[in-house]
């Protein structure tokens, strides 16, 4: 725990006043239920904002509470703003919220520091063990015992437009890599006469879907290394699939800035003029492009992102969060049973309805009624997670060595060798120890 104390003095001095909103736990921890004594005190719950409706929360901690009188929910909506700090300093106090929210990229970096997050190896099986989703629950093991319990997930899919593809006389949704540039090439013949026609939107640094084409081909970033990673970005395998990231890149004739991710500007909003037939991105993207448009809700499909291998799905990267519990928390067996309550097939399912994979279930039927859901929940099974890298914060918060590489190799300024020595190299620097 020092370890994890002289890290947070930092953060905690640029926190200090976030940190005093910081949820308390109350009283100490009663015996657990596997001890026949009822559980007692306040349990501090911190979710992330847009994480659960608040009509599912509501239910749930009013149902806690009558299962458990002597209980008392504390339930807080944090913002992902900060949050790394502020759960940084609520951590390294004697006073932490006992139930926390955890980016899935996050929670190694928290689960490295010895005496920080709660072992929850033991209690896997009683938070629905048997149904977790793989790509979340990679994320929450470190060094093989469990930290973080899947929670909710989201991954990536092929959004596009089903008007123009019957018109371009595309009868079926690509289902290999070499139909979806047969399909591109339709779009083009009929839609290109218009300049500002593009037939899929592809931004130059939009690394989570060349992470798809990565892991298709039997790459990966990074591969585990004694105590820390090596980067493995000039494998033969990460090289074809970011040769396939520059193809349809070309032959879409995209004119999405090479230097920005799908976020700047907003790919929806471009999807949202009508000009795009296909982008790369979540199933919410849409209701955000039909505010300009709101016909293009009953005009839009979805279809997984197709692989290299006719009739299959390449793998995809699921983002999402786990939860865990504090090590200091003062309430354990009552954040424990709170866990137990909300990874449960009857709260699973509620969140499945509201759009999102969950982290605890492979009861998926509730996003069959969304056209652009089902799909995401069908590639999910075949979902994988970034390096569990203490450090991988770093990569994402800084000057991102995956979108550097993939500028430098789009644009012409460096080779495919240059450019994957030069992402590994930094890479290495950051996760390399």
């Amino acid at each position: 725990m020092k370890r994890w104390l002289k890290l947070a003095a930092g953060a905690a001095a640029l926190t200090l006043a976030t940190a005093g909103c910081a949820g308390s736990s109350g009283s100490d921890t009663a015996a657990s239920p596997s001890g026949n004594a009822p559980l007692s005190g306040t349990v501090t719950v911190w979710l992330m904002t847009g994480s659960a409706p608040a009509t599912l929360t509501d239910a749930l901690n009013k149902e806690f509470e009558t299962a458990h009188p002597g209980v008392k929910v504390k339930y807080e909506v944090q913002q992902w703003d900060g949050i790394q700090q502020k759960l940084t300093t609520a951590l390294a106090s004697g006073n932490p919220p006992d139930v926390i929210e955890i980016g899935n990229t996050q929670t190694a970096a928290f689960a490295s520091n010895e005496g920080v997050l709660t072992d929850l190896t033991a209690d896997k099986d009683s938070f629905n063990g048997s149904q977790w989703l793989k790509g979340l629950a990679d994320s929450g093991t470190y060094n093989g015992k469990v930290y973080g319990v899947p929670f909710y997930a989201a991954n990536r899919e092929v959004i596009y437009r089903k008007d123009m593809f019957e018109q371009a006389g595309i009868a079926k949704t690509p289902t290999s890599n070499d139909e979806w540039l047969d399909a591109i090439g339709k779009l083009k013949a009929k839609f290109g006469s218009d300049p500002e026609f593009q037939a899929l939107y592809m931004p130059g640094q939009n690394w989570y879907a060349l992470l798809s084409f990565i892991w298709d081909n039997g790459g990966d970033i990074a591969k585990a290394e004694g105590k820390g990673y090596k980067a493995t970005l000039e494998t033969p395998e990460a090289k074809a699939g970011l040769e396939f990231y520059k193809k349809l890149v070309d032959t879409s004739g995209t004119k999405a800035p090479k230097d920005a991710d799908e976020a700047k500007p907003q790919q929806a909003t471009i999807y949202g003029a009508g000009k795009v037939a296909m982008m790369i991105g979540l199933p919410w993207e849409l209701p955000t492009a039909a505010k300009t448009d709101p016909s293009l809700t009953a005009k839009t499909g979805a279809f997984a992102i197709p692989s290299k291998t006719a009739g299959q799905s390449a793998p995809v990267f699921l983002g999402g969060s786990n939860l865990a519990i504090p090590a200091n928390s003062k309430n354990v067996a009552a954040a424990k049973e709170y866990i137990k309550l909300i990874t449960s097939p009857k709260y699973q399912s509620q969140f499945a309805a509201a759009g999102v994979v969950p982290g605890t279930s492979t009861d998926l039927t509730g996003l069959d009624k969304d056209p652009l859901g089902s799909v995401m929940a069908k590639a999910s099974a075949n979902g994988k997670a970034v390096p569990a890298s203490p450090k991988w914060g770093d990569v994402e918060s800084g000057q991102n060595p995956v979108k550097d590489m993939l500028t430098a190799y789009l644009t012409g300024k460096k080779t495919i060798d240059q450019a994957t020595a030069d992402a590994d190299a930094a890479l290495n620097k950051l996760i390399g120890g």
